[in-house]
């Protein structure tokens, strides 16, 4: 049984016989980094790029304690006790061979029921506790006098070693949760991402205990006309949750939170981190400026982006050149690459484009010629331009989802609106989108709902929490914006197949989202309401947003390709009953998928 969310404090003492390095400063991180972190570069900005062995999360090494029986129960998988308590003693005594470590005490989040969270890591992990430190609200942002004056007792707490491996799980990489001590311990990632999300999911189990919903989304205040209001984007990696968090809109736009809000029974929503972590892959300061300028300021720590021999980053790195590979070889073995291909490679002795397969990608034992796509920074707010003040957040006026439609099937609209919580509930537990680079090599649709893989619980409860949530705000906006395409792909659009949803198109859907200047109409196969192209309203919307973008149907039948259009209706409604079916969805909700 999981100790209740508010009741339940780990002791002030840390249980190893470690010398600790108490909250120290960033600057002392930064140092620390140079000195104990292996494949650390610090580029000309001032700020620390980080090369991982773990180029993403290791969802497959993820387990929650737990009886094999109790598997049902969970979102994850689940991990006997005697096998996790074998995994933490092994990384008991790593700690306390290695005799260090760094202590991160601080909240995830803002107000009366922002958890106390304590952050561990040995001194490889330094420049994780950096980033972490940067998004974690420190104790003088929620504690008072008297509290600031007694000793730390945190309710979460995290262990992480980087360089203590586990040879009996996949990657010799593993999460192991326990909640019911509210600790996850992480063995032999070195990747930021393991230790956000580890905290992540416990915060998921508590909020949930207290009756709200952590939601994978972005927030930011919007001033319109005088009055100023929150608007929240959730969004899978790679949708543009983080671009639309940070576009402008209205008169005054202020980002507030980029990756996860909590939202309380009273219609209240709550940031959970004090900065920013972007994904920076294909990073422009014309077509997204708050993160380009946040990216390369000395305050920010990156993950994985490369540093040109001038110390500069090139955010559009893909395919290396042998000369490349040569110059980066130390790194690339150190972190996983086979040094024999990385010497063959550089040698010149065997040819790129026999290394690829027919999308691409790099075959296996070759990952290392095209620079993984999954970089990342981690940004203060106080980096961040006008972002904006976070006591009190404005009341939760407008959620939507971002979906980033991609391929032959890609054919979902611009915007809709959905008509009932039930609707919008069925839609946030498919989060559908199209496979990016985060995902590893895997290309295509893909489904997961919007707390994903953070929610620890059986999935169907985060649909029924979400529409109690919904259906006690009816003056809640509740949309979704395909951020893809419509048609087809990237290679699609020059030959006039398809349309590219740039970000000009997304910025003035939520402007007129926003301002409420749009006139709707019923979709007539799906039921949710979508943009009246013949109403006057939208006359200035349709000057900015090709028609084909915010009715699909429209460009396949001016293509030809009305049968297509047709066949991908029927399909994607038997595979969304089906996986929600998957996800023991009620019938309600499932129903509102073929209206």
């Amino acid at each position: 049984m999981t100790h209740p969310a508010g009741t339940f404090r780990h002791q002030a003492e840390i249980p190893y016989d470690v010398k600790l390095l108490v909250d120290p400063t960033q600057a002392e991180l930064r140092e620390l980094s140079l000195q104990q972190v292996p494949n650390v570069f610090r580029s000309s900005y001032g700020n620390i790029d980080r090369i991982t062995r773990c180029k993403s999360r290791f969802a497959h090494s993820t387990y929650i304690i737990a009886p094999i029986t109790e598997q049902g129960f969970y979102s994850a998988k689940v991990v006997p006790p005697q096998l996790a308590e074998r995994l933490i003693e092994r990384q008991r005594r790593y700690i306390e061979s290695v005799g260090a470590l760094i202590c991160i005490n601080g909240y995830q989040g803002l107000g009366r029921h922002a958890p106390p969270v304590q952050w561990l890591y040995t001194p490889e992990g330094a420049n994780v506790a950096g980033m972490q430190q940067v998004l974690a609200f420190p104790r003088s942002a929620v504690e008072d006098a008297e509290q600031l004056d007694a000793p730390f007792r945190p309710h979460f707490r995290l262990v992480m070693t980087p360089a203590c491996l586990s040879p009996e799980t996949p990657g010799e990489v593993a999460i192991i949760v326990d909640l019911e001590h509210w600790t996850t311990y992480v063995l032999g990632s070195d990747y930021f991402g393991e230790s956000k999300k580890g905290m992540l999911r416990m915060l998921c189990e508590y909020v949930y205990q207290l009756g709200g919903l952590v939601m994978h989304a972005g927030a930011k205040a919007v001033t319109l006309e005088q009055r100023r209001v929150t608007m929240a984007v959730m969004g899978l990696s790679g949708t543009g949750k983080t671009t639309t968090t940070f576009s402008h809109q209205g008169d005054v736009t202020e980002p507030i939170q980029d990756d996860m809000i909590a939202l309380w029974p009273d219609g209240s929503c709550s940031p959970t981190e004090n900065g920013c972590f972007a994904k920076t892959y294909g990073l422009q300061e014309d077509q997204e400026p708050v993160i380009y300028r946040g990216t390369i300021h000395p305050d920010a720590w990156v993950e994985n982006v490369y540093l040109t021999e001038e110390g500069s980053y090139d955010f559009a790195k893909q395919r290396l050149s042998p000369a490349e590979v040569e110059h980066w070889s130390r790194t690339l073995v150190d972190t996983g690459a086979p040094p024999e291909n990385v010497a063959a490679y550089a040698a010149g002795t065997v040819r790129p484009e026999d290394l690829l397969d027919e999308q691409g990608v790099p075959l296996d034992g070759w990952d290392f010629v095209a620079w993984t796509q999954n970089g990342r920074s981690i940004i203060p707010m106080s980096a961040i331009e006008n972002s904006a003040g976070l006591q009190p957040i404005p009341a939760l006026d407008s959620l939507g989802i971002l979906n980033r439609d991609e391929g032959t099937d890609a054919a979902m609209p611009g915007v809709v609106r959905f008509r009932s919580a039930s609707q919008a509930a069925a839609y946030f537990m498919l989060g559908e989108t199209s496979m990016t680079s985060a995902a590893g090599k895997e290309r295509g649709k893909t489904r997961s709902p919007f707390t994903q893989p953070f929610f620890p619980r059986a999935p169907h409860l985060q649909a029924q929490r979400f529409a109690e949530l919904a259906a006690r705000l009816p003056q809640l906006q509740l949309w979704l914006m395909n951020t893809g395409y419509v048609g087809g792909e990237q290679r699609d659009v020059a030959a006039g197949r398809a349309l590219k949803v740039k970000i000009a198109h997304s910025s003035a859907m939520i402007a007129a989202l926003l301002a409420d200047r749009i006139a709707w109409k019923q979709d007539p196969d799906f039921g949710y309401e979508i943009v009246d192209a013949a109403a006057p309203e939208n006359r200035a919307l349709l000057e900015a947003v090709p028609i084909e973008i915010l009715e699909p149907r429209v460009h396949y039948e001016r293509q030809g390709r009305a049968a297509e259009y047709s066949a991908w209706v029927a399909k994607i409604k038997r595979d969304r009953r089906a996986f929600l079916t998957r996800m023991g969805v009620g019938e309600e909700i499932l129903r509102e998928i073929e209206r």
